[in-house]
């Protein structure tokens, strides 16, 4: 079952407001792509850096891929039909210019393999959506590329945060 019938390039748009901090994307995801409850390995990641407020933070799949720019051997590629950045762990040197340049800081050394990993969008039907759709919350949604700034969301999650906490609380 698809979460959303989406032509081309996809997005995983993410409202904080709408997140309870229950992580259940970070599972859905670890289990799809390590085969194991591994939060710390999971492609999409929720961070509370302020009581109360959790933020959701995955690629933005930045229109002119920086990663893939920095990445000097080959290793990142983009994906024709997703738009995902995807990675070649043969060719990977661990080196991590990806990291360094990624603007959301989410591109990262994997904790097992120290190869670089990223949401590669699960082929076109993220398992964390699905996930928190199913739960019933709906903080992450499928739409398509073409419909959203990916400056809004490539940035650093303490950004987010900062923002999300003057807006609620008043900062």
């Amino acid at each position: 079952m698809h979460i959303l019938c989406v032509r081309g390039p996809i997005f995983i748009l993410r409202d904080p407001l709408k997140c309870t901090g229950c992580r259940l994307c970070e599972v859905a995801c670890s289990l799809k792509k390590e085969g194991a409850v591994w939060p710390e390995a999971s492609r999409i990641r929720v961070y509370e850096l302020f009581p109360g407020v959790d933020v959701p933070h995955t690629c933005a799949q930045c229109r002119d891929y920086p990663c893939v720019k920095a990445c000097q051997f080959g290793a990142l590629r983009v994906d024709d039909v997703t738009g995902a950045v995807l990675v070649d762990t043969e060719k990977c040197t661990s080196c991590g210019s990806c990291v360094r340049a990624c603007p959301g800081k989410v591109m990262r050394l994997h904790p097992g393999t120290g190869k670089a990993t990223v949401c590669d969008l699960c082929g076109g039907d993220p398992e964390c959506v699905r996930a928190c759709r199913e739960a019933g919350f709906n903080a992450l949604t499928v739409i398509p590329y073409d419909r959203v700034s990916y400056n809004v969301y490539s940035v650093v999650p303490d950004e987010v945060h900062r923002r999300l906490y003057e807006t609620l609380f008043g900062g």
